[in-house]
This record gives C-alpha cells, structure tokens and sequence, in this order.
C-alpha cells in the first residue's frame, strides 16, 4: 500500500521533538509567543485581555495554526504568569506592549513565599483553562505547547535581574537557596500543563549566554535542571536567550528533550554539536529578519536552517509584536517545499 505522504500537524511536531522519521516535510511550531498586533486585529482579540481570560487565550493562540498554518499551539504569550502568583506587581501592557514585572519582593531567600494555592492564582489558571479548551478543540491533530518559567527567571522577577546576576558573585549559597525554592514551582505548573493537555512544555530560564557563563550554568543550574527534567515526567523543551554556542553538550546533559535556539547559534554547527542526542528547535531571527526582513529573507534563513539538519523550524523567541503576518507564512512556504539534503 502507498504510503501516505501527509501528516498531521501534531504527529509531525513529535516526530521532530523526539527525532524520528521524517514525515512530508519538516514541523513549523512556536515554543515561544508568535502573536503579532497583526494576528490580534485577525482574531479580534487583543492584549492584555488574552493574558487574562482563558477563552480569549486560546483563541489568539490558536490563530498561530489557523491563520499562520503552524503545527503547534501555545497559549502562554507572557513571560509573568508565575511572577504575579508569587507577588510581583505586573503590569499587564497592552496591543504594543508586552506584560512587565513592576516589583521585585524577594531581597533575601527567606523572603520568596512560594503560596499553597499556587496553582488556584488567575494567572496560573487562565493558561492551565485555556489548554483544556485547546485540548477539547485542537488537541487530536495539532501539538499543544505548556511553557513554564525556570527558577533563574523566577528568580530575576523577584529579585531582579542586577541583584540576582550579583548574588551569584557575593552570595552563590543564596542563588542555591532561589533555585532550590523556585524550581518547585517550575515542576509543579508543568505538570499541572501536562495534565490540562500541553504535549510539551517549554522551560524558559533566562541564563542568556550574554550574562551568564558555561561555568556558572554547570555551577548552579545543570544539576537544577536534570532535577527538574527527571520529575516533570513529560516532554520538555529548553528556551535559553543569547549566544550558547559554548554550552550545547550540557543542556544535552540536563536531560532536555529539544533546545529552542538563537540565530546567533549557528544552525550546522548546532546540529554536529548535539549529534542528534537532543532535537534543536528554532532558529529564525526575529529583529533583522522576521521583523525587519522580507518574506524572501525568512526563505533564506529557513532553508539554511532546514538543510542544515534542525528537526522544527521556528522563530528564535518570541517575535516583536510588528512582526507581519506575510514574513511568519514565508517560514510555512519554505517547510512545504521538504527537506535538504544534509541530515
């Protein structure tokens, strides 16, 4: 019998995440927020109400694939969900602007109260809500996407980032005593993600490579992280800012399933780098590309990055909020067209 030469959008994002067989063409996803001022005017649904009503979450979100023809969903736009729940004053933005923490609570470790009803905070559940509604609608044929704050993010939102940076110079047993504290929020949302219908989730832990050292990633968060990836149980997927060229082999050694990259990574030498013992997800650049380029620049990179050997195709972070519509499609159009021939 002839093989079928589609796939749905779903079983062709986890083909990619777990670096199987190649289906029709390679998987176009969006670990990160893909939501455009443009795809809010399309849907009707603008921030900062869809960071805050489930119903209207997942709807935006699920323009990604209906409007953009991504195979993957993913509700979470904001990066402040948890620094509300844990305290932190946010200010929620607008259609231009993006939700910001405007407090920091924590000055010592004693000060991060981790509440017992965490998950019951409105901003912890409006995303859990809206993947059980995406997973009523989507969830048979396209990949849902949880995303979850590590605790170096957490730890930047409650203390800030200049503190928290400095205390791993003065203090490193107070940056042990954050982590410690905060991952159990990480673990605790992701799986609560996984269970309200996310196939995956993201862990954002912002230890961009332009601030943080390979040796202070082993130091404090390599251990950190092979924890966290042992008891979440699920499928993760690591997104980490910057140029992290130099530390590959140890997020291979964290136990992530898939690492969501920069263009400042260079694609081929990623692919050699982790020798398919994790996927490599990404790596289309937002500013000079996918927000100040053309539909033919995204063509461009996204053929590089395909036949270079990345296993999902998508932008690097989460993409300006100017981003046309027409230069997110080009990413589409130019995985339609298959694979390289390198592998």
């Amino acid at each position: 019998m002839e093989r079928a030469l589609q796939s749905t959008s779903k079983r062709r994002f986890l083909s990619g995440l777990f670096g199987g067989r190649k289906g029709d063409r390679i998987s176009v996803a969006n670990p990160t927020s893909i939501v455009s001022v443009e795809l809010m005017e399309k849907t009707g649904i603008f921030f900062p109400d869809a960071h805050l009503d489930p119903h209207k979450m997942a709807e935006l979100a699920a323009g990604g694939y209906e409007i953009l023809g991504f195979d993957s969903i993913m509700p979470e736009f904001s990066v402040q969900q948890e620094a509300a729940a844990l305290g932190c004053v946010v200010d929620w933005g607008g259609p231009n602007m993006m939700p910001d923490a405007k407090t920091h609570p924590a000055k010592e470790v004693n000060d991060i109260q981790i509440p017992e009803n965490l998950l019951e905070k409105p901003s912890m559940q409006v995303v859990l809500r809206a993947l059980e509604i995406l997973r009523r609608n989507y969830g048979d044929h396209v990949a849902l996407i949880g995303k979850v704050m590590g605790p170096w993010t957490l730890s930047y939102h409650l203390a800030g980032v200049q503190d928290f940076l400095l205390w791993t110079l003065t203090d490193p047993d107070k940056v042990r005593g954050c982590l410690n504290s905060l991952k159990e929020v990480t673990i605790s949302y992701a799986k609560a993600q996984l269970q309200s219908g996310a196939d995956v989730v993201v862990v954002a832990d912002h230890a961009t490579g332009d601030l943080v050292s390979p040796k202070a990633y082993q130091e404090f968060l390599l251990p950190i992280h092979q924890e966290i990836n042992q008891r979440i149980e699920g499928p993760t997927i690591l997104h980490l800012c910057g140029n992290c060229s130099d530390r590959l082999r140890l997020f291979v050694e964290a136990g992530f399933d898939a690492y969501h990259f920069e263009w400042q990574v260079d694609a081929d030498m990623a692919v050699r780098t982790v020798n398919h013992e994790m996927s490599l997800i990404g790596n289309i650049a937002n500013r000079d590309v996918l927000f100040g380029g053309t539909p033919e620049d995204v063509y461009k990179q996204a053929r590089y990055s395909i036949e270079a050997g990345v296993d999902i195709l998508a932008p690097e972070c989460a993409v300006p909020l100017q981003t046309p519509i027409a230069n997110l499609k080009a990413m589409v159009g130019a995985a339609k067209e298959g694979y390289g021939q390198k592998s």
